[in-house]
């Protein structure tokens, strides 16, 4: 037996999330401490004169420190302002489609018994009565609910709490780069505690409350939760599509016209779509953000339940073995509440070349300490040997084979993680050679660029194989499902780490909309590229687990739907995964020329107002900005819909029409060519996105002689970043989220596909 009794796990998940949700709410009071109204800055900035930086900041930003911090507050209102209306319209059409969609599960789910509410014998042992599918249906379709809404809300607050910090990571600027470090940070880690307590709590009352009918039918139970998954996935998929296009069209636009025509700097106040692309970052890259991992979560939890809810877990009704993913990710709340302290408390950060090692530290000492965390679970949770399902017959497996299966998981994300670094930070040769194949021009830019990001897909690829045949060898799918969570069991300071760049991104542009010293304006630099590479970081975790993920929701689809092997020479697999690994370029398609499409009308829009409003580039007059902010709302809401349906309509198609075997076939065409793509995307663009900062930076002999801005290689590698912005922003981003959404639809529905599927090949 475990030592852990169930009444103990009754108590340590919903108290670990609990203390997530306290934990980022002190780190939230801490951000709120910086303040930004014009009476009290000026006797901030003379108090906090006891670390020696305050005394020549009272000169250089003293004189006008009210008009300053009055133009900071302005800027962050206006950005804040624009976040929440793009939000709430997003959500409207969101809500439409969500609710059409509840419906869709439950006609679906409800006809596999033609609605009957009698009970029927379950799927797995057929001598036991299990629930009537019609109560699968109504539970699928409140859990399908509940998920989609945490999604929604993870995205929102993660967005609010941004758009509370940007202004104030700049105006801590003033007093040195640490400090500015220190609030972009605890903001991200509010976003990254309160996402991971969120997702942990809610999942946990669902089973608990749904434990309540369900009573000892636990595979109908578990199969009911699968819908949490889809929900939290499906709202991330609107959320980064839509957030990609607005973020991609608003940053194009102003880059183009202002950087490269017009020769102004970056986030330059007379630009008129600057506003716009700062607002992008917080629902793109934010709010985004948060959903799309929130929704790997909630999919790695749901599909490591179903698994073990016909193992002898389930069985057994052994309710701590059960909770192990649960646990697991509890374990990794508490992990990432130690690892936030030292970044925030136990060291502190006096120079710009301090920045990356710190964030870099975050990832190694919570995956060192995640390590033993999986270790006490793995030890107080499972009975010293058990049985795990693996396509109809029951593998033994031993404790200390899963605790390695979790852990060849999240060593795979870190190894992932300092590849992608590799690869996209301007500290190494790759990006350096980009940035100076930019004396010949964009083009030379353009193949260096493409070639880096096919390059670095190679490590990843090898990483995520091994971590796959290691735990299916172990533990078979169940294996694949808890190296996902391992994967993602440090999502807190993941999340946390991913939101610090967007946040010094937008802290950057205020200072430079507001007009504050160049001084300034080079430290937020300096925290912005150091943002950039966490960010890649970020997304190369995302598609790691994407792919463990998928291919786990693909075991438990096949146990599902009862087909007993996946046999590619069969010309109804093989046509499956030839249609499958074509879907990831026709989903990228979509979404690359929604980008173009609006960022052609962004850049049109600019040049207008620059050609048409007098005194507009001499500073005399103000620009419109709203225009711009609505372009970019109107393009993202009517664009985002077509890519969406492509991927929420695609398996339930092919499972009607074309039946159960062609649809593994479509899963696994999509997984394999989606995560290349999705690799190579986001440190393509990452890749040019640092060149250019390399470039712009000048830090070193050779970036000097490749700039100053406006120079020739410069505005070569202004051209790539462009090019690299959908590729990194919209496309990347959102093919992990198409590899998990096809996998986790097609388990929810796969009771309805084993029945009524294939409709095409019975006709003949």
């Amino acid at each position: 037996m475990a030592l852990l009794s169930d009444l103990g796990t009754e108590i340590v998940v919903p108290v670990c999330a609990v203390i997530g949700i306290i934990f980022s709410l002190v780190q939230w009071f801490f951000v709120s401490r910086v303040k930004v109204s014009a009476d009290r800055a000026g006797d901030a900035v003379a108090r906090n004169g006891k670390n020696g930086c305050g005394d020549y900041l009272i000169e250089e930003e003293g004189i006008n420190d009210h008009n300053v911090v009055a133009k900071c507050a302005e800027i962050q209102n206006a950005i804040s302002e624009g976040a929440t209306s793009f939000l709430f319209t997003e959500y409207q059409y969101v809500g439409i489609f969500m609710v059409a969609f509840a419906i869709l599960i439950f006609l679906f789910l409800g006809s596999v018994e033609g609605f009957s509410t009698s009970f029927r014998p379950c799927t797995y042992d057929q001598e036991k009565l299990c629930k009537p599918a019609l109560a699968t249906a109504i539970f699928s379709t409140v859990s399908f609910l509940l998920g989609a809404i945490t999604s929604v809300v993870s995205g929102f607050l993660g967005m609010k709490i941004a758009t509370y910090a940007n202004a104030r990571t700049t105006l801590e600027a003033r007093k040195g780069v640490g400090k500015a470090f220190i609030v972009a940070f605890r903001s991200g880690a509010v976003m990254g505690f309160l996402l991971a307590a969120n997702g942990l709590l809610v999942l946990y009352i669902t089973i608990n409350l749904f434990k309540i009918y369900y009573g000892d039918d636990w595979e109908g139970l578990f199969e009911a939760i699968t819908g949490y998954g889809l929900g939290g996935s499906s709202m991330a998929l609107f959320g980064r599509v839509g957030g990609g296009i607005y973020t991609k069209a608003a940053d194009v636009g102003a880059d183009l016209v202002g950087k490269v025509e017009r020769n102004i700097p970056e986030d330059d106040p007379r630009n008129p779509a600057v506003i716009a692309d700062n607002v992008g970052d917080n629902v793109g890259d934010i709010a985004g953000m948060g959903s799309d991992l929130f929704g790997s979560y909630a999919e790695a939890s749901c599909a490591a339940l179903v698994v073990a809810s016909i193992s002898s877990f389930g069985i057994a009704h052994d309710f701590t073995g059960m909770c192990y993913p649960l646990l697991i990710s509890s374990m990794g709340i508490l992990v990432c509440l130690i690892t936030t302290l030292f970044a925030t408390d136990f060291f502190e950060i006096k120079a710009v070349k301090e920045i990356e090692p710190a964030l870099k530290k975050q990832l190694i000492i919570s995956t060192i300490l995640m390590t033993v965390g999986i270790a006490i679970v793995t030890w107080a949770c499972l009975p010293s040997s058990f049985t795990i399902f693996n396509f109809g017959v029951q593998k033994d497996v031993k404790n200390w084979q899963l605790f390695l299966c979790v852990c060849v998981g999240l060593w795979a994300g870190l190894i992932i993680g300092f590849v992608t670094e590799y690869y996209t930070s301007n500290a190494y040769s790759p990006v350096q050679d980009v940035a100076d194949s930019c004396r010949t021009g964009a083009a030379t830019n353009v193949i260096f660029g493409l070639a880096l990001g096919y390059k670095s897909v190679i490590i990843p690829i090898f990483a995520i194989a091994v971590s796959i045949f290691v735990s299916f060898t172990f533990a078979a799918m169940y294996g694949i499902a808890v190296a996902a969570l391992g994967m993602l069991s440090t999502i807190a300071t993941g999340l946390a780490i991913d939101a610090y760049g967007p946040i010094s991104d937008n802290a950057g542009g205020i200072a430079e909309m507001a007009g504050m010293s160049h001084r300034i304006r080079e430290r937020t630099d300096a925290l912005d590229a150091a943002g950039n590479t966490t960010a890649a970081i970020g997304k190369g975790f995302a598609i790691g687990s994407a792919a463990l993920v998928s291919l786990a929701l693909f075991g438990a689809f096949v146990s599902r739907a009862g087909v007993s092997s996946v046999d590619v020479l069969t010309p109804k697999v093989f046509i499956g995964l030839l249609v499958g690994a074509m879907l990831p370029y026709w989903f990228s398609a979509m979404t690359m020329k929604s980008v173009g499409s609006a960022a052609l009308k962004m850049v049109e829009e600019v040049r207008r107002q620059f050609n048409s409003i007098p005194g507009l580039m001499e500073g005399l007059a103000k620009p419109d900005y709203a225009t711009c902010v609505k372009i970019s709302t109107d393009a993202s809401i009517k664009e985002m819909i077509p890519p969406g349906a492509l991927v929420m309509l695609t398996p339930l198609i092919v499972g009607t029409f074309f039946g159960v075997e062609t649809l593994s076939g479509v899963l696994a065409g999509s997984l394999v060519s989606g995560v290349q793509i999705a690799i190579s995307a986001s440190n393509t663009g990452g890749a040019w996105d640092n060149a250019k900062k390399y470039i712009e930076a000048g830090a070193s002999e050779h970036a000097r002689t490749l700039g100053p801005k406006g120079s020739d290689p410069h505005k070569a590698a202004v051209i790539g970043d462009t090019i690299g912005d959908p590729l990194k922003d919209t496309s990347g981003p959102s093919l992990n989220i198409l590899i998990k959404l096809m996998a986790v639809e097609s388990l929810v529905f796969a009771p309805f596909f084993a029945t009524h599927g294939g409709l095409l090949f019975k006709l003949f």
